[in-house]
């Protein structure tokens, strides 16, 4: 039998970005390092003020975790807020993966075809 996604684990298109991003900076993964990974990937630059309110509710989820680093001289004295990917979002973004890769699976979108 497969297992299925509990109700409320499934993560949206820019939640999923964001926590990729995450995974993919490793101990680098602070807000404007995030956003740039972003934009890199996506050729479009997402707001700030948006990577961290998905920032946060995947912390609220429990998906990611962050701590206050060292203030910076270049910061003018401020310290970064880096995040880390759980455990569990480490499954959510498996879980998600899985999802899609089962309803893109035979599937072949031909652009002239009509549904």
């Amino acid at each position: 039998m497969e297992e299925t996604m509990p109700r409320g684990d499934y993560l949206g298109e820019f939640e999923q970005m964001v926590l990729l991003a995450v995974a993919r900076l490793g101990g680098d993964a602070y807000g404007m390092a995030i956003v740039q990974e972003l934009a890199e990937a996506t050729g479009s630059e997402p707001a700030v003020a948006s990577v961290y309110a998905a920032l946060d509710r995947l912390a609220r989820r429990r998906f990611v975790e962050s701590e206050i680093g060292a203030p910076t001289p270049e910061r003018g004295g401020r310290a970064k807020r880096f995040f880390s990917l759980l455990p569990a979002g480490a499954e959510a973004l498996r879980r998600s993966r899985d999802v899609l890769d089962t309803l893109w699976d035979g599937l072949n979108l031909d652009p002239g075809a009509r549904a």
